[in-house]
């Protein structure tokens, strides 16, 4: 879909204020001045996670490289740690045009086009090269494209977020375990989902109010990878981290439909370059991380547990094709993502 560029100066208008200003300089004896260039159009992305993360950096270097590469026409200013709101309110910024680019995770795009939650599922991915495979792949496009023919937004990236383990006050040793544990999860289905398989109280809560909720007992424990646990220092107010790595979490990055609406072919080609090199960038940074933090967490006094995996996967499986998962995918799409 090609679309005008706004904001510019059209070419009757720039030959008619040229013609002005020459007149003018005529006028009163001087040389005709230089026409200023334009001031750039300012573009606001945002995430909820710190400063400190790779995506937060990464979104930095791509600002500047975006602005670099369109020569000072797009400046984007990013707004990290939920300062333009939480998931569900930069999602819905985005339609409305206050936010033009988000990070967001795969499971809230996944409202609006289901499928794409797929990834969220719990033990779906085999390892890291296979969630690689899936970042490449066929059916990853035809679930983004999926959701942009919905949403109007375009999906031009996917970022590793990294293996999603469990924190708590008391030891995990086995799935019986989280059995009535109050587990605060992220404010989308899957998630639920998740917790629902292992008969725990699923307790959604914005990401920036769980370090408190942890912190006063209004919850049991929480799951999120180690580079995100250490970032938000939720291991601050935990006992013990739970190795179980239930779920492969992607973020994806998110370009609005007003947005592109603005931009031109090339300069769409531009965005989806830069912004692809610095999730390639983040998912490096973040797998490198998550390697070497259990050791880092133990030598800070925690308790690193590495409970039984193939005991977790093996509960998690029939869910897969379960009633509920067949909601958002389809047993080809499952069987498309397994293939891979």
């Amino acid at each position: 879909m090609t679309t005008p560029k706004s904001g510019g100066m059209t070419r009757r208008r720039f030959l008619g204020t040229a013609a002005s200003v020459g007149a003018a300089g005529t006028l009163v004896g001087v040389a005709s001045p230089t026409i200023a260039q334009a001031k750039p159009t300012v573009l606001k992305w945002a995430h909820v996670y710190e400063v400190s993360e790779p995506y937060h950096t990464e979104a930095l270097w791509a600002a500047e490289e975006i602005k670099k590469r369109t020569n000072g026409k797009y400046e984007i200013q990013v707004f990290p740690a939920s300062q333009l709101g939480n998931e569900p309110q930069i999602n819905e910024a985005l339609g409305l045009g206050t936010v033009d680019i988000i990070y967001t995770g795969a499971a809230f795009v996944g409202g609006v086009h289901r499928p794409l939650s797929i990834s969220n599922c719990p033990y779906i991915f085999r390892n890291f090269d296979h969630w690689k495979a899936y970042r490449g792949s066929k059916l990853f496009r035809e679930l983004a494209d999926g959701y942009e023919k919905k949403a109007g937004h375009r999906i031009v990236a996917l970022t590793y977020y990294g293996e999603r383990h469990m924190t708590s006050n008391k030891e995990l040793k086995s799935p019986d375990d989280m059995k009535g544990m109050k587990l605060r999860v992220p404010q989308a289905p899957l998630y639920v989902l998740f917790a629902k398989i292992y008969s725990a109280n699923a307790t959604p809560i914005a990401f920036a109010e769980v370090y408190l909720a942890l912190q006063q007992g209004t919850v049991d424990g929480q799951e999120n990878p180690l580079p995100t646990i250490l970032a938000k220092k939720f291991y601050e107010v935990q006992k013990y981290i739970h190795l179980t790595g239930h779920i492969t979490e992607s973020l994806v990055t998110v370009l609005g439909r007003p947005l592109l609406g603005k931009l031109s072919d090339a300069e769409k080609g531009i965005f989806a370059e830069v912004l692809a090199q610095a999730a390639s960038k983040s998912t490096d940074a973040i797998r490198d991380s998550e390697q070497k933090l259990p050791a880092e967490f133990e030598k800070l006094g925690k308790a690193v547990t590495r409970p039984d995996r193939e005991a977790f996967r093996k509960v998690a499986l029939p869910a897969h094709l379960g009633p509920e998962a067949l909601s958002y995918w389809t047993k080809e799409q499952y069987e498309a993502l397994q293939a891979l």
